[in-house]
């Protein structure tokens, strides 16, 4: 329905925005013939004025480098300058492909996407004693502060639960980004959320048990639900 649209969105000019961040992340949705779900890589930037704009929308093979360089290319063709700062989950294609096409930008790995992981290393017993600790070293209010509860995690865990230690100490660094950049900023930038959030508006409008005939079919809606999220200033 939206298809003719949509690929007219892709092919717009994008030269003039001046982006100072940016989140990506993925969707997975039911499209296509086989039995496992296509992945929608979303990107969302943030302008000089704090408005959001809607930049990336397509299909891509399970968030993989390719794909995403895929994406990235795309966006630099069409004129954009990329931001300072990357926000993104654990996926590595993202962060592979960063690192190939602009690799002067800063990346910062959601914390919400972490804590997940670091939680599921961890028997349900300790898991509420240690998201305390996560939730602590996420809200610091200094980089020194959530190195010292990241230490008291580990000298807490390490021996009972070294996995979970190790899944919190792996790429520490672009956890740790945000406390580079303004205060003021930090809640946004901590997390992947601003891309999560119309994300959640998507699911509502199809079903689970929903299956699009193409993965094209996929993009053309899902693209259209983002951007009434969007003009709505769902975030």
């Amino acid at each position: 329905m939206w298809q003719a649209e949509y690929e007219q969105w892709k092919q717009g000019d994008v030269s003039q925005l001046k982006l100072v961040y940016w989140w990506a992340d993925g969707l997975y949705v039911k499209a296509g013939i086989a039995d496992r779900k296509a992945a929608l890589l979303v990107i969302v930037g943030a302008l000089s004025d704090g408005q959001k704009v809607l930049l990336g929308c397509e299909a891509g093979e399970r968030e993989s480098k390719e794909s995403w360089l895929s994406v990235l290319r795309e966006l630099k063709g069409r004129g954009l300058k990329f931001p300072r700062v990357t926000v993104a989950d654990g996926h590595l294609g993202i962060w592979a492909a960063l690192g190939e096409i602009y690799p002067a930008g800063d990346e910062q790995r959601c914390w919400n996407h972490k804590i997940v992981n670091v939680l599921d290393a961890l028997g349900k017993k300790e898991q509420a004693t240690a998201s305390e600790y996560l939730r602590e070293m996420m809200y610091a209010k200094t980089r020194a502060q959530c190195q010292k509860k990241r230490d008291e995690f580990v000298l807490r865990f390490k021996k009972t639960d070294p996995k979970a230690c190790a899944t919190l100490t792996r790429d520490w660094e672009r956890l740790v980004t945000f406390f580079d950049y303004p205060q003021e900023h930090w809640t946004h930038l901590r997390t992947t959320n601003i891309v999560e959030s119309p994300f959640d508006q998507v699911r509502l409008r199809t079903h689970a048990s929903r299956r699009f005939k193409k993965t094209e079919n996929a993009e053309a809606m899902i693209w259209k639900l983002l951007c009434v999220a969007e003009n709505h200033g769902v975030r």
